[in-house]
């Protein structure tokens, strides 16, 4: 085989691997609450979150991997070995924060990733700088395109709408059940949790297998497997291997599950009743529904992070512990910039080794 065509093989395994690595690292993102409030035992929980993930492939486009492929850096300079040290610039950012137990954003590590290693072989001027988008008070952001602009937007936005679709949730179930009994209010929300945590892993599995698809999508174009106009489209002949590839990685990440993260964002953050972990992941899956839709790749986690503490906040504000959401807070602010040196040291190592690279 030609090294070539061995070299895309290699990057789609990594791909693949990292999809995997994402589903354990953001397997908490759609089964905490459930676990927590004890609606389901984590066994359960990870098969009904992992089934979810994999349908996503037949409910949602393809707009967020389009953003992953091409609309944040120049494709042109997206070859194999930039893809390569993307992948284990977030792969090694996912693993540590996996270890300490925090709940960052694989979404944001592939991003930095791409950055980071793309800036090392291209410099800055790889990224995609148009088209503009004049957003509403913000104006446009000098020096980057659409795609970057709404992803860097939406770090601060995704929780922060969590946060208010959360509250807004709890605060409305709270006052329509304002009369009902609260063992009915309790087995009712036990049996529609279930609905929400479907929901919720309905949208992780089509916002962040669609990362992996872009990043496969670009190995492909970089090999010469798919040509420019494929790429643009549908992929060609390569299209539902792309698809059912990377939601079936992610599906199995899922069922093996990530119970270090699990347990901060089930029961460190705030403790949960079965109706407060429905309004969590409702506001989650509207979110993720909203801006899987308009090609958004926005973290998954941080979406959720912010409705468990709405949520957690219509009770009294000292119902969440404050000092481990600023922890996470801090790993969110961290993961694109410790993601980009490291995949950016790893292109480095790769061109000592490989001068073209």
């Amino acid at each position: 085989m030609h090294l070539s065509g061995l070299l895309v093989i290699v990057t789609i395994l990594i791909a693949l691997s990292f999809d995997f690595i994402n589903g354990f690292h953001d397997a908490a993102n759609s089964i905490a609450t459930v676990v927590s409030t004890r609606v389901l035992s984590p066994k359960l929980a990870v098969i009904w979150a992992a089934v979810f993930n994999f349908i996503a492939a037949f409910v949602f486009g393809t707009a967020v991997a389009k953003t992953i492929a091409g609309g944040l850096i120049d494709p042109h300079q997206a070859t194999q070995y930039v893809i390569l040290a993307a992948l284990v610039g977030a792969i090694i950012w996912d693993l540590l924060t996996w270890w300490w137990g925090l709940p960052t954003s694989s979404s944001h590590a592939l991003i930095g990733g791409l950055a980071g290693a793309g800036i090392a072989r291209a410099g800055w001027q790889v990224l995609v700088r148009e088209p503009k988008l004049h957003w509403p008070i913000i104006g446009t952001v000098p020096g980057l395109g659409e795609k970057w602009t709404a992803t860097l937007i939406f770090i601060v936005l995704a929780p922060l709408i969590g946060l208010i679709l959360g509250l807004g949730l709890m605060v409305a179930v709270s006052w329509i059940f304002r009369r009902a009994a609260p063992r009915t209010v309790d087995k009712l929300f036990r049996k529609l949790q279930l609905l929400s945590a479907a929901a919720y892993s309905l949208g992780h599995g089509g916002n962040d297998a669609q990362k992996t698809m872009g990043i496969i999508a670009g190995a492909l174009l970089a090999g010469g497997f798919l040509t420019p106009a494929q790429f643009a489209s549908g992929w060609g002949d390569y299209k539902w291997f792309i698809i059912l590839g990377a939601n079936a990685a992610i599906a199995m990440g899922t069922y093996f599950g990530g119970w270090r993260i699990v347990h901060t964002m089930g029961s460190k953050i705030t403790k949960l009743r079965p109706v407060g972990g429905f309004c969590a992941e409702g506001a989650g899956a509207i979110t993720l529904f909203f801006l899987a839709y308009h090609g958004i790749p926005v973290s998954t986690t941080h979406t959720i992070t912010g409705a468990i503490v709405g949520v957690g906040s219509t009770t009294r504000l000292s119902a969440v512990r404050w000092g481990v959401a600023k922890q996470i807070v801090w790993a969110w602010v961290l993961t694109i910039p410790a993601a980009a040196m490291v995949a950016a040291l790893t292109f480095w190592v790769i061109r000592f080794f490989v001068p073209g690279a």
